[in-house]
């Protein structure tokens, strides 16, 4: 039987952002991956083929917008560009329509930009913003660079020290009492005590929102805070869809003589005597390897694919009381004959080229909160839309176009015996109303959807609960805290098994950090030489 030097279960992009990093230093490496098609949530799969539109459209089924991972270096490291990788800029980064009324937000790249746009729609906000920018830019570049190390109390603390005291990356003289009470607050605050326009207040509050804990939790101030960071790194969107990220790091593996293969879904992670010696499919297949990394869930990995024959009973009950939440949205991903045109501003030239803001107010979205809070699906959802074929016809080619719209808050478990198979096309309709409120045109425009609730995804990306995060991104389950304490160093107590997914520090999004930071850790205990990682 052969035997690789790692074994990658996953092929979502923290897994082979750790696979091309082994690799890259020798590493033969092989990637196993459940589904048919490679790329783990972040994917791209054609459908609506007919007659009308032969070449089907080019669908995300799973992320979109990629903004961390351009502020850490990964792509340039591993020269992805090399291997297929272009992006698209989405610039304005987002647009913010207004609900009643002419008007429309939009957030540029360039904070001069969007400080023009402000004024337009929310003038007393626009020296607000430059200093909330300012303010949240110098605390986030020390947050960065603690992202990209393994999270230590210590090396936190110790990074973001530094940071401050090279270029004040944190808190100048006399503000760093109310600097930290920020970070412990929460963004629903952070927002209401920053801004004063209600538009300014609900287009910052519904990004924010994106990472998941609701507004009022404690210790989440820079889920909003990180808004500055966009004004960094902007947004963009890979040329043919998201999956065109994962498939260049296929390339680059395989081009390092790795392989990637699909259709391999994971049994059992081989253990003897306490070490971790292989994987074995659910076919029945035996892979061996010296090294196996689990880009799975971290409850999956360890309460499945190890189980409990593996642990202690004081580690599994860890492990089984990670806090995964009750889901916190669902997407639909439209085939549409036309663009939104927006009410609030009409033949916008700009709108769809990067995320639309569709939530009319911040008690708008509090109420969505209540019903979810009830285990209800809000009545009327707020919806991040994304309309991607307008900077990217490669996803759309016979000239009509895609629309994404995900949406928040649902909950996966549902009360009064509600199921999601029997309401997930009525709740999928509530979500493109609210697009065709904003946007009369769109109501007979739609071709064909697919209808994304939190029970389908976590059936399609096996991520529980439906949760994109993996496992909630509240402050007890983040840095050294995530997934638990004694996992958080990307080891695990099997011996020669790590953890790379996003159920790790740093948390969720396409970020990469994660397999970046696992890869440091593999190499170290290794001692093999790090190429660059700096």
């Amino acid at each position: 039987m052969k035997k690789y030097d790692a074994i990658i279960i996953g092929s979502g992009h923290n897994g082979l952002v750790t696979a091309c990093y082994l690799a890259k230093n020798g590493y033969e490496v092989l990637v196993l991956e459940r589904d048919t098609t490679i790329g783990g949530a972040v994917r791209t799969e054609t459908m609506f083929e007919s007659k009308e539109n032969p070449n089907g459209f080019r669908m995300d089924v799973g992320s979109s917008v990629h903004i961390m991972i351009h502020q850490t270096g990964i792509i340039e490291h591993l020269e992805l560009e090399k291997y297929g990788l272009e992006y698209i800029d989405m610039d304005p980064i987002m647009s913010y329509p207004v609900a009643t009324g002419k008007g429309v937000i939009h957030f540029w790249k360039d904070v001069e930009r969007t400080l023009e746009s402000i004024s337009k729609v929310a003038p007393e906000d626009v020296e607000n913003y430059k200093e909330f920018i300012k303010f949240w830019g110098k605390i986030n570049k020390g947050v960065l660079k603690a992202f990209m190390t393994k999270p230590a109390a210590g090396n936190i603390i110790g990074t973001m020290a530094k940071a401050q005291i090279k270029d004040g990356a944190m808190f100048r003289k006399g503000e760093q009492a109310s600097g930290l009470q920020k970070i412990l607050s929460s963004y629903g605050k952070v927002v209401d005590d920053a801004f004063d326009s209600p538009h300014m207040k609900a287009a910052i509050l519904w990004f924010a929102a994106q990472s998941g804990p609701l507004p009022d939790h404690s210790a989440t101030g820079d889920f909003a805070g990180w808004q500055s960071m966009l004004h960094e790194s902007g947004a963009k969107h890979p040329r043919g869809g998201s999956g065109m990220l994962t498939q260049a790091m296929k390339n680059m593996i395989e081009a390092h003589g790795g392989e990637v293969r699909a259709d391999h879904p994971i049994e059992k992670i081989l253990i003897e005597n306490n070490k971790a010696i292989g994987v074995k499919t659910e076919s029945g297949e035996e892979f061996r390897a010296d090294t196996i990394v689990s880009n799975a869930h971290v409850q999956t990995t360890m309460m499945k694919m190890v189980g409990r024959e593996h642990l202690d009973d004081s580690m599994f009950k860890k492990v089984e009381d990670i806090n995964v939440g009750n889901g916190f949205g669902m997407v639909i991903r439209c085939a549409v004959e036309e663009l939104p045109d927006y009410t609030a501003a009409p033949g916008d030239p700009d709108i769809h080229n990067g995320i639309q803001l569709l939530a009319p107010s911040v008690q708008y979205m509090n109420n969505a909160i209540g019903d979810y809070t009830k285990k209800l699906p809000p009545e009327k959802p707020a919806v991040l839309a994304m309309t991607f074929s307008k900077i990217d016809p490669d996803v759309a080619k016979d000239g009509k176009h895609t629309l994404f719209a995900w949406a928040q808050w649902h909950p996966y478990e549902l009360a009064n015996g509600l199921k999601w198979d029997d309401i997930r096309e009525r709740e999928a309709q509530k979500i493109y109303d609210v697009v065709t409120e904003y946007a009369p045109n769109m109501k007979d425009k739609l071709i064909d959807w697919y209808i994304q609730s939190p029970a389908d995804i976590e059936k399609k990306h096996g991520l529980l609960k439906g949760n994109v995060m993996h496992v909630e991104m509240s402050f007890d389950q983040m840095f050294m805290f995530r997934p638990i304490p004694e996992m958080s160093q990307y080891e695990t107590p099997i011996k020669n098994l790590y953890l790379a997914s996003a159920s790790c520090h740093p948390g969720g999004g396409v970020f990469g950090a994660a397999g970046h930071n696992a890869a440091q850790v593999i190499l170290k205990n290794n001692r093999k030489k790090l190429f660059s990682f700096s």
